[in-house]
């Protein structure tokens, strides 16, 4: 960990990142794959050296998000893009068409037949959660850009978490 990286990944222990080695860290950017690596005073330690971090709570989101989509299939019988595959293959094969005639020119058979097909369930599901992932991230950064007492990507994820909870509670009258 003390190395000269660019983007160091803790992945794997809690409080791997702790005060006794957050001096020697290298890095200038720090993306928390583990649950809690890094410990509140390395983080301060961290943060003072204009290191950034971007949170466990925002990097682990992808797996939640993942079991979401997963839970919303199961208990709708439904897969992704049934709604949707059939109407963007026609559209493929519009486009594909009108692309041949406008060129006179035929797509290589390997080209054709992905882009014919539009896109797998896995597809589906790696572009929802890119999505979500991007919106996510696009709302620390608004946060730090516009509240200038937040100064780091972790406050600003509790932020918006607590300012969500707190519309949700108000939205139910509590």
């Amino acid at each position: 960990m003390i190395r000269p990286f660019d983007i160091l990944i803790p992945a794997a222990i809690e409080s791997s990142i702790n005060a006794r080695n957050a001096g020697a860290i290298q890095a200038r950017l720090i993306v928390e794959g583990a649950n809690g690596p890094t410990t509140f005073e390395a983080e301060a330690q961290l943060l003072e050296r204009g290191i950034v971090i971007l949170p466990d709570l925002f990097v682990n989101a992808g797996g939640v998000v993942v079991s979401y989509f997963e839970w919303v299939k199961n208990i709708t019988h439904i897969p992704f893009g049934l709604m949707e595959r059939r109407r963007r293959e026609r559209r493929n094969h519009q486009i594909t068409n009108v692309l041949e005639t406008m060129t006179g020119q035929s797509f290589p058979a390997d080209h054709r037949d992905n882009f014919l097909e539009g896109g797998s369930e896995i597809d589906l599901v790696r572009s929802g959660l890119e999505d979500i992932m991007r919106n996510a991230y696009d709302k620390m950064a608004e946060v730090l850009r516009t509240h200038p007492g937040v100064t780091d990507y972790r406050t600003a994820a509790y932020l918006i978490s607590l300012t969500k909870i707190a519309e949700s509670y108000q939205a139910i009258g509590i």
